[in-house]
Protein backbone atom coordinates (compact mmCIF):
# COMPACT_ATOMS: atom_id res chain seq x y z
CA UNK A 1 0.00 0.00 0.00
CA UNK A 2 2.74 2.33 0.74
CA UNK A 3 4.88 1.73 -2.37
CA UNK A 4 1.55 2.30 -4.09
CA UNK A 5 1.01 5.62 -2.99
CA UNK A 6 4.31 6.99 -3.24
CA UNK A 7 3.22 7.51 -7.34
CA UNK A 8 1.19 10.28 -5.66
CA UNK A 9 3.92 12.22 -3.65
CA UNK A 10 4.63 14.58 -6.99
CA UNK A 11 0.88 15.53 -6.33
CA UNK A 12 0.74 16.36 -2.73
CA UNK A 13 4.12 18.40 -3.65
CA UNK A 14 2.28 20.27 -6.61
CA UNK A 15 -1.01 20.30 -3.90
CA UNK A 16 1.23 22.10 -1.21
CA UNK A 17 3.04 24.17 -3.28
CA UNK A 18 -0.65 25.72 -4.37
CA UNK A 19 -1.09 26.16 -0.66
CA UNK A 20 2.01 27.71 -0.49
CA UNK A 21 1.34 30.47 -3.24
CA UNK A 22 -2.29 30.41 -1.58
CA UNK A 23 -0.64 31.73 1.51
CA UNK A 24 0.99 34.61 -0.45
CA UNK A 25 -2.60 35.43 -1.82
CA UNK A 26 -4.00 35.93 1.51
CA UNK A 27 -1.82 38.40 3.19
CA UNK A 28 -0.30 40.00 0.13
CA UNK A 29 -2.44 42.84 -0.10
CA UNK A 30 -2.76 43.73 3.32
CA UNK A 31 0.78 44.56 3.04
CA UNK A 32 0.29 46.97 0.34
CA UNK A 33 -2.82 48.64 1.75
CA UNK A 34 -1.25 52.16 0.10
CA UNK A 35 -0.61 51.51 -3.15
CA UNK A 36 -3.70 49.56 -3.84
CA UNK A 37 -5.56 52.70 -2.53
CA UNK A 38 -3.70 55.10 -4.28
CA UNK A 39 -3.67 52.96 -7.42
CA UNK A 40 -8.11 52.86 -7.28
CA UNK A 41 -8.30 56.38 -6.55
CA UNK A 42 -8.55 56.51 -2.69
CA UNK A 43 -9.48 59.89 -0.49
CA UNK A 44 -7.34 61.16 2.45
CA UNK A 45 -8.37 60.99 5.68
CA UNK A 46 -8.16 64.53 8.25
CA UNK A 47 -4.89 64.00 9.25
CA UNK A 48 -3.53 63.15 6.32
CA UNK A 49 -3.49 59.61 5.73
CA UNK A 50 -4.88 57.27 2.42
CA UNK A 51 -8.26 55.69 3.52
CA UNK A 52 -7.63 52.64 2.81
CA UNK A 53 -10.50 50.89 4.33
CA UNK A 54 -11.83 50.38 0.22
CA UNK A 55 -8.20 48.04 0.53
CA UNK A 56 -9.76 46.14 3.90
CA UNK A 57 -13.24 45.50 1.57
CA UNK A 58 -11.61 44.35 -1.63
CA UNK A 59 -9.80 41.71 1.07
CA UNK A 60 -13.35 41.02 2.72
CA UNK A 61 -14.51 40.18 -1.12
CA UNK A 62 -12.46 37.16 -1.12
CA UNK A 63 -14.95 35.47 1.80
CA UNK A 64 -17.66 36.79 -0.68
CA UNK A 65 -15.90 34.61 -3.01
CA UNK A 66 -15.73 31.77 -1.14
CA UNK A 67 -19.22 31.86 0.28
CA UNK A 68 -20.63 31.56 -3.91
CA UNK A 69 -18.52 28.98 -4.66
CA UNK A 70 -18.22 26.83 -2.04
CA UNK A 71 -21.77 25.16 -2.21
CA UNK A 72 -20.42 24.35 -6.22
CA UNK A 73 -16.50 23.80 -5.14
CA UNK A 74 -17.43 20.35 -2.87
CA UNK A 75 -19.96 18.52 -5.60
CA UNK A 76 -17.42 19.43 -8.14
CA UNK A 77 -14.30 17.73 -6.30
CA UNK A 78 -17.09 14.80 -5.11
CA UNK A 79 -18.59 13.98 -8.43
CA UNK A 80 -16.59 15.17 -11.04
CA UNK A 81 -12.93 14.84 -9.55
CA UNK A 82 -10.22 16.49 -7.47
CA UNK A 83 -8.35 17.09 -10.46
CA UNK A 84 -10.67 19.18 -12.13
CA UNK A 85 -11.54 20.53 -9.06
CA UNK A 86 -7.84 21.47 -8.18
CA UNK A 87 -7.42 22.62 -11.61
CA UNK A 88 -10.27 25.41 -11.80
CA UNK A 89 -8.74 26.70 -8.15
CA UNK A 90 -5.12 27.31 -9.29
CA UNK A 91 -5.70 28.98 -12.93
CA UNK A 92 -8.31 31.35 -11.07
CA UNK A 93 -4.98 32.17 -8.70
CA UNK A 94 -3.13 33.02 -11.86
CA UNK A 95 -5.63 35.52 -13.07
CA UNK A 96 -6.25 36.75 -9.88
CA UNK A 97 -2.60 37.48 -9.22
CA UNK A 98 -2.13 38.84 -13.02
CA UNK A 99 -5.38 40.92 -12.66
CA UNK A 100 -5.23 42.66 -9.28
CA UNK A 101 -2.21 44.58 -10.69
CA UNK A 102 -3.80 45.83 -13.48
CA UNK A 103 -7.16 47.37 -12.17
CA UNK A 104 -7.88 51.05 -11.21
CA UNK A 105 -11.25 51.25 -10.32
CA UNK A 106 -11.98 49.92 -6.51
CA UNK A 107 -15.39 47.91 -8.01
CA UNK A 108 -13.18 45.88 -10.43
CA UNK A 109 -11.05 45.20 -7.55
CA UNK A 110 -13.67 44.03 -5.75
CA UNK A 111 -14.50 41.63 -8.63
CA UNK A 112 -10.77 40.24 -8.39
CA UNK A 113 -11.23 39.62 -4.68
CA UNK A 114 -14.12 37.86 -5.23
CA UNK A 115 -12.43 35.69 -7.62
CA UNK A 116 -9.98 35.39 -5.09
CA UNK A 117 -12.09 33.73 -2.80
CA UNK A 118 -13.31 31.21 -5.84
CA UNK A 119 -9.94 30.01 -6.66
CA UNK A 120 -9.40 29.49 -2.72
CA UNK A 121 -13.08 27.17 -2.60
CA UNK A 122 -11.92 24.92 -5.46
CA UNK A 123 -8.25 24.36 -3.51
CA UNK A 124 -9.69 23.84 -0.59
CA UNK A 125 -12.16 20.95 -1.98
CA UNK A 126 -9.51 19.72 -3.72
CA UNK A 127 -6.58 19.69 -1.52
CA UNK A 128 -7.74 18.73 1.72
CA UNK A 129 -9.39 15.83 0.74
CA UNK A 130 -6.63 14.67 -1.68
CA UNK A 131 -3.99 15.08 0.68
CA UNK A 132 -5.84 12.69 3.26
CA UNK A 133 -6.52 9.87 0.85
CA UNK A 134 -2.68 10.34 -0.51
CA UNK A 135 -1.89 9.63 3.37
CA UNK A 136 -4.82 7.83 4.89
CA UNK A 137 -3.15 6.57 7.95
CA UNK A 138 -2.22 10.01 8.71
CA UNK A 139 -5.04 12.13 7.24
CA UNK A 140 -5.30 14.95 10.20
CA UNK A 141 -1.71 15.88 10.09
CA UNK A 142 -1.76 15.53 6.27
CA UNK A 143 -4.44 18.20 6.18
CA UNK A 144 -2.26 19.94 9.06
CA UNK A 145 0.03 20.10 6.91
CA UNK A 146 -1.87 22.38 4.32
CA UNK A 147 -1.56 25.07 6.73
CA UNK A 148 2.24 24.36 6.99
CA UNK A 149 2.82 25.66 3.60
CA UNK A 150 0.58 28.34 3.98
CA UNK A 151 2.41 29.73 7.25
CA UNK A 152 5.74 29.20 5.34
CA UNK A 153 4.84 31.44 2.46
CA UNK A 154 3.56 34.10 5.17
CA UNK A 155 7.08 33.59 6.85
CA UNK A 156 8.71 34.43 3.54
CA UNK A 157 6.86 37.27 2.28
CA UNK A 158 8.34 39.93 4.17
CA UNK A 159 11.66 38.93 2.99
CA UNK A 160 10.29 39.07 -0.47
CA UNK A 161 8.56 42.74 0.00
CA UNK A 162 12.09 43.78 1.41
CA UNK A 163 14.02 42.19 -1.33
CA UNK A 164 12.22 43.71 -3.81
CA UNK A 165 11.90 47.22 -2.06
CA UNK A 166 15.90 46.78 -1.57
CA UNK A 167 15.95 46.45 -5.60
CA UNK A 168 13.36 49.09 -6.22
CA UNK A 169 11.62 46.78 -8.47
CA UNK A 170 7.76 47.24 -7.95
CA UNK A 171 5.51 45.45 -5.43
CA UNK A 172 4.01 44.16 -8.57
CA UNK A 173 6.82 41.91 -9.58
CA UNK A 174 5.81 39.40 -6.59
CA UNK A 175 2.33 39.35 -7.76
CA UNK A 176 4.01 38.34 -11.65
CA UNK A 177 5.80 35.93 -10.21
CA UNK A 178 3.22 34.07 -8.21
CA UNK A 179 1.03 33.89 -11.66
CA UNK A 180 3.85 32.62 -13.28
CA UNK A 181 4.27 29.43 -10.86
CA UNK A 182 0.63 29.29 -10.68
CA UNK A 183 0.55 28.56 -14.47
CA UNK A 184 3.23 25.98 -14.57
CA UNK A 185 1.08 24.19 -11.11
CA UNK A 186 -2.22 24.11 -13.08
CA UNK A 187 -0.05 21.76 -15.87
CA UNK A 188 1.39 19.45 -13.65
CA UNK A 189 -2.02 19.05 -11.89
CA UNK A 190 -3.82 18.25 -15.27
CA UNK A 191 -0.71 15.64 -15.85
CA UNK A 192 0.28 14.38 -12.49
CA UNK A 193 -2.05 11.04 -10.68
CA UNK A 194 -4.60 11.52 -8.16
CA UNK A 195 -5.56 9.02 -6.06
CA UNK A 196 -9.02 7.03 -6.22
CA UNK A 197 -11.65 8.75 -3.84
CA UNK A 198 -12.80 7.13 -1.35
CA UNK A 199 -16.64 6.94 -1.85
CA UNK A 200 -18.68 3.99 -0.97
CA UNK A 201 -20.67 2.91 -4.11
CA UNK A 202 -20.83 -0.82 -4.53
CA UNK A 203 -21.01 -4.00 -2.26
CA UNK A 204 -20.31 -6.65 -4.59
CA UNK A 205 -21.14 -7.21 -8.47
CA UNK A 206 -25.11 -6.93 -8.04
CA UNK A 207 -25.67 -4.45 -5.01
CA UNK A 208 -25.03 -1.77 -4.18
CA UNK A 209 -24.20 0.14 -1.02
CA UNK A 210 -27.04 2.39 0.32
CA UNK A 211 -25.55 5.79 0.62
CA UNK A 212 -25.60 7.22 3.85
CA UNK A 213 -28.19 9.65 4.61
CA UNK A 214 -26.01 13.22 5.98
CA UNK A 215 -27.19 13.72 9.65
CA UNK A 216 -26.47 16.66 11.64
CA UNK A 217 -26.11 16.47 15.05
CA UNK A 218 -25.15 19.77 17.32
CA UNK A 219 -21.34 18.68 17.49
CA UNK A 220 -21.27 18.35 13.93
CA UNK A 221 -22.88 21.65 13.62
CA UNK A 222 -20.75 22.99 16.22
CA UNK A 223 -17.26 21.58 14.08
CA UNK A 224 -18.53 23.27 11.18
CA UNK A 225 -19.14 26.84 13.07
CA UNK A 226 -15.52 26.44 14.22
CA UNK A 227 -14.88 27.31 10.76
CA UNK A 228 -16.63 31.25 11.41
CA UNK A 229 -14.66 31.84 14.91
CA UNK A 230 -11.34 30.31 13.54
CA UNK A 231 -11.06 32.01 10.80
CA UNK A 232 -12.04 35.13 12.94
CA UNK A 233 -9.13 35.39 15.14
CA UNK A 234 -6.15 34.70 12.40
CA UNK A 235 -7.94 36.62 9.27
CA UNK A 236 -8.41 39.81 11.87
CA UNK A 237 -5.31 39.80 13.34
CA UNK A 238 -3.42 39.33 9.93
CA UNK A 239 -4.84 42.07 8.00
CA UNK A 240 -5.32 44.76 11.08
CA UNK A 241 -2.29 44.26 12.38
CA UNK A 242 -0.26 46.94 10.34
CA UNK A 243 -2.37 49.72 11.81
CA UNK A 244 -2.50 48.08 15.57
CA UNK A 245 1.45 48.16 14.77
CA UNK A 246 1.29 51.92 13.60
CA UNK A 247 -0.75 53.16 16.68
CA UNK A 248 1.72 51.05 19.15
CA UNK A 249 4.58 52.69 17.63
CA UNK A 250 6.02 50.17 15.58
CA UNK A 251 7.79 51.90 12.65
CA UNK A 252 7.98 48.89 10.41
CA UNK A 253 4.48 47.10 11.36
CA UNK A 254 5.06 44.36 8.50
CA UNK A 255 7.57 42.50 10.83
CA UNK A 256 4.92 41.55 12.65
CA UNK A 257 4.06 39.15 10.04
CA UNK A 258 7.43 36.96 10.31
CA UNK A 259 6.39 36.51 13.88
CA UNK A 260 3.14 35.49 13.37
CA UNK A 261 4.39 33.31 10.31
CA UNK A 262 7.09 31.81 12.49
CA UNK A 263 4.17 31.12 15.15
CA UNK A 264 2.20 29.19 12.83
CA UNK A 265 4.92 27.09 11.25
CA UNK A 266 6.57 26.00 14.62
CA UNK A 267 2.30 25.28 15.91
CA UNK A 268 1.25 22.72 12.65
CA UNK A 269 4.89 20.81 13.76
CA UNK A 270 4.47 20.90 16.92
CA UNK A 271 0.83 20.17 16.87
CA UNK A 272 1.33 17.08 14.35
CA UNK A 273 3.42 15.75 16.90
CA UNK A 274 1.21 16.05 19.98
CA UNK A 275 -1.67 14.24 17.47
CA UNK A 276 0.78 11.72 16.49
CA UNK A 277 0.88 11.48 20.06
CA UNK A 278 -2.72 10.82 21.09
CA UNK A 279 -3.83 14.21 21.79
CA UNK A 280 -7.02 14.47 20.38
CA UNK A 281 -8.27 17.43 17.84
CA UNK A 282 -10.78 17.95 19.86
CA UNK A 283 -8.92 19.43 22.82
CA UNK A 284 -6.62 21.22 20.75
CA UNK A 285 -9.60 22.98 19.06
CA UNK A 286 -10.50 24.27 22.93
CA UNK A 287 -6.61 25.16 23.96
CA UNK A 288 -5.62 27.09 21.43
CA UNK A 289 -8.29 29.63 21.46
CA UNK A 290 -8.32 29.97 24.76
CA UNK A 291 -4.40 31.07 24.29
CA UNK A 292 -5.60 33.38 21.76
CA UNK A 293 -7.94 34.88 23.94
CA UNK A 294 -5.40 35.26 26.79
CA UNK A 295 -3.12 37.22 24.25
CA UNK A 296 -5.89 39.42 22.28
CA UNK A 297 -6.65 40.83 26.24
CA UNK A 298 -2.90 41.74 26.66
CA UNK A 299 -2.30 43.13 23.55
CA UNK A 300 -6.01 45.64 24.12
CA UNK A 301 -4.20 46.28 27.85
CA UNK A 302 -0.56 46.31 27.20
CA UNK A 303 -0.07 49.30 24.60
CA UNK A 304 3.65 48.85 23.51
CA UNK A 305 5.74 47.55 20.93
CA UNK A 306 6.84 44.28 22.41
CA UNK A 307 3.40 43.18 23.46
CA UNK A 308 3.02 43.13 19.40
CA UNK A 309 5.82 41.41 18.62
CA UNK A 310 4.52 38.73 21.57
CA UNK A 311 1.07 38.76 20.40
CA UNK A 312 2.00 38.29 16.99
CA UNK A 313 3.84 34.93 17.44
CA UNK A 314 1.50 33.37 19.79
CA UNK A 315 -2.01 34.91 17.26
CA UNK A 316 0.11 32.99 14.47
CA UNK A 317 0.92 29.87 16.61
CA UNK A 318 -2.77 29.45 18.22
CA UNK A 319 -5.02 31.09 15.95
CA UNK A 320 -3.69 30.15 12.33
CA UNK A 321 -1.28 26.96 13.15
CA UNK A 322 -4.31 24.48 12.13
CA UNK A 323 -7.69 25.48 13.83
CA UNK A 324 -9.48 25.84 11.37
CA UNK A 325 -7.72 22.55 9.48
CA UNK A 326 -8.39 20.78 12.73
CA UNK A 327 -12.04 21.91 12.00
CA UNK A 328 -12.20 20.63 8.70
CA UNK A 329 -10.72 17.34 9.79
CA UNK A 330 -13.04 16.80 12.78
CA UNK A 331 -16.22 17.84 10.70
CA UNK A 332 -15.20 15.54 7.88
CA UNK A 333 -14.89 12.63 10.41
CA UNK A 334 -18.87 13.20 11.10
CA UNK A 335 -19.16 12.50 7.01
CA UNK A 336 -16.74 10.17 5.79
CA UNK A 337 -18.47 9.78 2.57
CA UNK A 338 -18.79 13.34 1.69
CA UNK A 339 -15.43 14.86 2.05
CA UNK A 340 -15.77 17.90 -0.69
CA UNK A 341 -19.01 18.26 0.81
CA UNK A 342 -17.61 18.16 4.36
CA UNK A 343 -14.54 20.69 3.75
CA UNK A 344 -17.14 22.89 1.95
CA UNK A 345 -19.71 23.47 5.34
CA UNK A 346 -16.48 24.49 7.64
CA UNK A 347 -15.38 26.36 4.29
CA UNK A 348 -18.41 28.41 3.75
CA UNK A 349 -18.50 29.42 7.42
CA UNK A 350 -15.12 30.68 7.18
CA UNK A 351 -16.12 32.32 3.95
CA UNK A 352 -19.14 34.19 6.06
CA UNK A 353 -16.53 35.41 8.73
CA UNK A 354 -13.52 36.38 6.37
CA UNK A 355 -16.70 38.56 4.73
CA UNK A 356 -18.76 40.18 7.68
CA UNK A 357 -15.76 40.29 9.87
CA UNK A 358 -13.25 42.20 7.60
CA UNK A 359 -16.60 43.86 6.11
CA UNK A 360 -17.08 45.04 9.85
CA UNK A 361 -13.24 45.99 10.09
CA UNK A 362 -13.85 48.25 7.17
CA UNK A 363 -16.10 50.01 9.00
CA UNK A 364 -14.85 50.72 11.79
CA UNK A 365 -11.73 51.76 10.11
CA UNK A 366 -13.66 54.00 8.27
CA UNK A 367 -15.98 55.62 10.94
CA UNK A 368 -13.44 55.74 14.35
CA UNK A 369 -10.01 56.30 12.66
CA UNK A 370 -7.63 56.03 15.64
CA UNK A 371 -9.91 54.03 17.50
CA UNK A 372 -10.26 51.72 15.02
CA UNK A 373 -7.52 49.11 15.89
CA UNK A 374 -8.05 48.39 19.78
CA UNK A 375 -11.89 48.65 18.70
CA UNK A 376 -11.60 45.53 16.61
CA UNK A 377 -9.03 43.55 18.96
CA UNK A 378 -12.42 43.41 21.10
CA UNK A 379 -14.53 41.80 17.96
CA UNK A 380 -11.96 39.25 17.71
CA UNK A 381 -11.36 38.44 21.47
CA UNK A 382 -15.74 38.06 21.69
CA UNK A 383 -15.86 35.61 18.39
CA UNK A 384 -13.11 33.52 19.27
CA UNK A 385 -14.78 32.95 22.75
CA UNK A 386 -17.48 31.87 21.19
CA UNK A 387 -15.12 29.24 19.09
CA UNK A 388 -14.51 28.12 22.42
CA UNK A 389 -17.94 26.99 23.59
CA UNK A 390 -18.39 25.64 20.17
CA UNK A 391 -15.23 23.54 20.90
CA UNK A 392 -16.52 22.53 24.08
CA UNK A 393 -19.89 21.10 22.67
CA UNK A 394 -17.50 19.25 20.49
CA UNK A 395 -15.38 17.44 22.29
CA UNK A 396 -18.38 16.43 25.34
CA UNK A 397 -20.41 15.04 22.52
CA UNK A 398 -18.05 13.90 19.70
CA UNK A 399 -18.81 10.26 20.34
CA UNK A 400 -22.23 10.34 19.62
CA UNK A 401 -22.70 9.46 15.65
CA UNK A 402 -23.50 12.82 13.41
CA UNK A 403 -24.79 10.04 10.13
CA UNK A 404 -25.57 6.74 9.50
CA UNK A 405 -21.92 5.76 9.27
CA UNK A 406 -20.48 3.49 5.70
CA UNK A 407 -19.68 -0.04 6.91
CA UNK A 408 -15.98 0.74 7.06
CA UNK A 409 -16.49 2.89 9.83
Amino acid sequence: MVNSQKKYYPTAFALYFAYFILGIALSIMGQFKPEFAQAWGATRLPSGAIDVSMVVSVIAAYGLGRLIAYPFAGPVSDKIGRRVSGFIGIALYAIFFFGIINVHSMWIAYAMGVLNGVANSFLDTCISPSVMEIFPKSASIANLFTKFAITIAQFLLPFAIGLVASAHMSYKVIFIFCGVVMVIDAILILILPFPQQNVVNVQDDTKKTKQPKIHFSGAAIASILIGFTSSTTFMIWLNCNQELGKSYGISDPSVLQSFYAVGATIAVLLTAQLIHKGIKETTILILYPSISVVMLLLCYLIESPFILYVGSFVIGYAAAGGVLKLATSTTISFFPSNKGLATSLVMIASAIANYAVLSTAAYLTKVTGTDAPRMIIILNVIITIIGIGLAIIVKRHKSEPAVVASPEN
